[in-house]
């Protein structure tokens, strides 16, 4: 009988976990490692500061620390940074992975004294988890229920002194007495626009490569505020500008590496300008709501509500109303659409 023969991968598949698995190595290269590495957010690294240095000479872990603001803004880097402050080893994990309380029990139970969980996704934890973790964040003890029914039995097990980082970008799904538990509660917001362009200076010195000023300005511009995009647009440059035969990325290069990304001056991609286009066009500019525009692009609400919003909102192109969402007029300038008077709708 033949023997079967395992078929390899497509080539495409191979590339694209290739390009996945260099870009997750190059996140941690230029991942700040100490205070004076993070660019931006300067109070909450004073908030920070002094919490931590009040911990250290009290000889405590830091107070257990609550994360909040949009994706790629920093709060893996954030708590990391704190692991390192505090000479302290860090676990990480995530919402999803933590299914039962089993799961929960296991990874408490074998932290070391003073070191750090770090949670992210966070808001994805179910209740029954966070019951769980109501006890070992106040009293350090972890309860767990053996068996069902009146022969049910409740054991206590001692945790070491830890400090829980929890980071989520939907901090009103996490209950109140959760979040209750946190010593502080942090919210990062969107990067200045020269926090941007010094993050990705200091990103092409780290990778190698040769910036033009004006080239360093177009990538901030459309990097969304956002530190993640910019280091993710900086890589796609660099290899732009490999591929051409170029050593350095020019403003030609930068604009260039934006067009086949398909993303705008703005930092707009594709369904941003769908999702604009939609109220726009087909809803007069709004207001209209968000089962109408989750409809009408075949898109989850939350996709919408978490990632394309935010950003629009800061660039003052959407409008969130007690009646629904509606397009401001920068947006439709931007877009290059014009309002019909007499229909009163843009076209």
């Amino acid at each position: 009988m033949a023997e079967k023969t395992k078929q390899k991968p497509a080539k495409s598949s191979v590339q694209a976990e290739t390009q996945i698995k260099e870009d997750q190595a190059i996140d941690v290269l230029l991942r700040p490692e100490r205070w004076e590495e993070y660019i931006g957010q300067e109070k909450i690294k004073r908030n920070l500061q002094i919490i931590i240095k009040a911990a250290r000479n009290r000889g405590e872990p830091v107070d257990h620390l609550l994360l909040y603001g949009q994706a790629g803004l920093g709060k893996t880097t954030l708590a990391r940074l704190v692991a390192n402050e505090m000479a302290s080893s860090i676990k990480t994990t995530t919402g999803p992975a933590i299914e039962r309380a089993g799961d929960l029990a296991a990874i408490l139970s074998n932290l070391d004294d003073h070191e750090i969980l770090f949670i992210d996704e966070a808001h994805r934890l179910n209740r029954l988890i966070e019951e769980v973790l109501y006890s070992a964040m106040e009293s350090r003890k972890l309860h767990i229920v053996i068996g069902k029914g009146p022969g049910a039995r409740t054991i206590s097990i001692d945790l070491p002194p830890f400090t829980l980082v929890a980071a989520t970008t939907r901090i009103n799904l996490l209950s109140a007495p959760l979040r209750s538990r946190f010593g502080a509660t942090i919210k990062i917001d969107y990067y200045e626009l020269q926090d941007i362009e010094a993050i990705i200076k200091r990103s092409a010195k780290i990778l190698g490569i040769e910036i033009e000023p004006r080239a360093v300005e177009i990538l901030a511009l459309a990097a969304r505020y956002t530190p993640r995009t910019a280091n993710r647009l900086l890589r796609r440059a660099r290899d732009y500008a490999q591929v051409n035969g170029e050593n350095k990325i020019t403003e030609g290069v930068a604009k260039k590496t934006l067009e086949y990304l398909e993303i705008d001056s703005l930092g707009l991609e594709n369904h941003d300008r769908l999702l604009l286009s939609a109220i726009s066009q087909k809803f007069a500019g709004g207001p209209v709501g968000l089962s109408t525009i989750a409809a009408a692009l075949d898109e989850d609400k939350g996709i919408i509500e978490e990632v394309y919003e935010p950003y629009l909102m800061r660039l003052g192109f959407l409008r969130r109303t007690p009646a629904g969402r509606m397009v401001e007029p920068a947006a439709i300038e931007h877009l290059g659409l014009k309002l019909d008077q007499d229909k009163n709708a843009l076209l």
